[in-house]
């Protein structure tokens, strides 16, 4: 196993029923390697991709800040520690009411892309900083996240400008490269950007005080929609990012510090869940195949969201010599979006696996919780277990959730 430890193995073989088990100390170990290679970026975890409260402390307690996207996560950061000044409000899209509830509880610090947001915080978060957010292609990456977000570089000037005449600060600029990023090229084209709108706000006498390079930082874990490992250059990222640092402190009057906003990067590797076969199934189709369907108790609806872009990792801990069949692999509701792709996403499973046989599914720590629904089709959420390097429990929550 290249992303599992022993702990984390020990504490889904000791599972009985099915959960999410969260490893603390690995989660906090890729936080570690992260401030060793960008050592001068704060980090503010995407609370988005695992909102657990005790991921959230063990980040906190680590020095991370928080990105939330809405009041609720605002308090929930809050109430696990975060203290008020790491945590900015990352979403471009609010409502009035949603800037007045971030400032009374405390929010300085407001992400935008448009004139319209900048005079919605004038008005309720009176002489708060905003950073503007860029857009990007989204290229390269599985989940690009472009159209929704961002303005051009442009319209950035021309909100920032009018952030400074409303009584806000001005403070920064943001990007998002996309989400589970797979090139180093990202970046530098992202990169590229932040500096030439750097220095046009230089020649408007605008001089901000960071950048934030938001997520987009990726698993290592994953296998594609083919069952390809995903091997993301890992460490070229994280030159690029040296070097386009760089260049941004080479614009003149910018003191410039730098915020990313790591979310699965620092969850997905250290995130399973433990599993049951609910049917192996053979049906002919209509055009006279033979096809095997391996159905498990989760799926999209409750853990499983991402399947459409990728393929998490399968352990058939009661079969590990078994002889193996393709087979399609879906989850439990009566909805033909939960399942892998036909085309190209047949997973070997073993041929003799039985109905209640558990199985591992690794890497499954990002969005598992965020995007679980509340029992959609009569399928309950999974609880969670954290445990902390040793397998010993340290937390848990959902029990009995419907």
């Amino acid at each position: 196993m290249t992303h599992e430890n022993i702990s984390m193995l020990t504490a889904l073989a000791a599972a009985t029923d099915d959960r999410i088990i969260f490893d603390l100390a690995g989660i906090e170990a890729s936080y570690d390697v992260l401030t060793r290679e960008l050592p001068e970026v704060a980090v503010r975890f995407a609370m988005k991709a695992c909102p657990v409260d005790e991921v959230i402390s063990c980040l906190a307690e680590r020095g991370a800040g928080v990105d939330a996207a809405n009041p609720n996560e605002i308090a929930q950061a809050i109430g696990s520690g975060v203290p008020v000044e790491l945590i900015h409000y990352g979403n471009t899209i609010k409502s009035d009411r949603n800037i007045l509830d971030a400032h009374r509880l405390g929010i300085r610090d407001f992400a935008t892309d448009s004139l319209e947001d900048v005079t919605a915080i004038a008005e309720n978060a009176p002489g708060a900083r905003v950073f503007c957010r860029l857009a990007t292609d989204g290229q390269g990456a599985l989940w690009g996240l472009t159209n929704k977000f961002g303005c051009s570089a442009a319209d950035a000037v021309l909100v920032l400008e009018r952030a400074r005449e409303t009584g806000l600060t001005p403070s920064g600029l943001s990007v998002h490269v996309g989400s589970q990023q797979m090139t180093a090229e990202a970046w530098r084209s992202a990169f590229d950007k932040l500096v030439d709108v750097l220095e046009v706000l230089h020649g408007r006498g605008i001089f901000l005080d960071h950048v934030n390079l938001g997520g987009g930082l990726p698993a290592l874990g994953y296998l594609n929609k083919r069952g390809e490992r995903l091997d993301p250059p890992l460490d070229k990222i994280f030159a690029v990012i040296r070097e386009g640092m760089r260049r941004c402190r080479e614009v003149p009057g910018h003191e410039l510090g730098f915020i990313v906003e790591p979310g699965r990067y620092l969850v997905a590797d250290h995130g399973a869940i433990r599993a049951h076969v609910s049917r192996l199934s053979t049906r002919q189709t209509p055009g006279g195949e033979h096809e095997h369907w391996l159905y498990l108790s989760c799926g999209k609806f409750n853990g499983l969201y991402e399947m459409d872009e990728l393929q998490y990792r399968l352990t058939f801990p009661t079969h590990p010599d078994a002889v193996h069949v393709p087979a399609v692999v879906a989850g439990p509701t009566c909805d033909s979006d939960d399942a892998y792709s036909r085309e190209h996403g047949l997973v070997r499973v073993p041929r003799t696996v039985a109905s209640g046989d558990p199985v591992w599914v690794l890497s499954s720590g990002a969005y598992a919780i965020s995007y679980m629904t509340q029992g959609f089709n009569g399928f309950s959420p999974l609880p969670y277990t954290c445990i902390r390097g040793d397998h010993r429990p340290v937390g848990a929550g959902g029990e009995g959730r419907k």
